[in-house]
């Protein structure tokens, strides 16, 4: 049974899709495609059926990612499915722990940042979504440094799945 991830923003059009793209890449790079699964959703439905941000799909492509999506909105019966729900940021991470079913799954809920070391006391991705092009340059170079400590995390716990 396949470790799963699940990343989470507002719209499921600009954060999420973004560190899916990404940390399904280094899934794949890691040798992992079968173990871990990874997916996206976000906490409202405004965008639901939509692609990704036009922005976001250009950020993700200039740096090699795959931009391929649809916007989804997270449902609290996906909680029995998902061994991790990412959040991007504080406000995402209030919003799922009051929509998980249980305590446990409560816990199942983590921010993205707090996998890097480097993030400080600020665990935020900011929504870029009102900016510019760099907004979302700066999201993706967060989301690339916390994807990392997050495969540490993933890999362990999937890896010891399979044995």
């Amino acid at each position: 049974m396949p470790f799963r991830v699940c990343f989470v923003c507002t719209g499921n059009i600009c954060r999420s899709p973004m560190a899916e793209s990404v940390f399904r890449a280094r899934v794949h790079e890691a040798g992992l495609d079968g173990l871990v699964e990874v997916d996206s959703a976000g906490t409202d439905g405004w965008h639901e059926g939509d692609g990704a941000d036009p922005r976001t799909v250009s950020v993700l492509e200039a740096a090699g990612y795959e931009a391929d999506h649809e916007a989804r909105r997270f449902r609290a019966s996906w909680f029995a499915g998902l061994d991790l729900v990412i959040a991007l940021d504080a406000g995402h991470l209030r919003t799922l722990r009051r929509l998980a079913p249980t305590p446990e799954d409560a816990e199942k809920v983590r921010l993205l940042r707090s996998y890097d070391p480097s993030a400080g006391t600020d665990l935020d991705v900011p929504d870029p979504y009102y900016g510019g092009i760099d907004g979302f340059e700066e999201c993706l170079k967060m989301v690339e440094a916390a994807s990392d400590g997050l495969l540490d995390a993933v890999s362990t716990a999937a890896e010891g799945r399979s044995a």
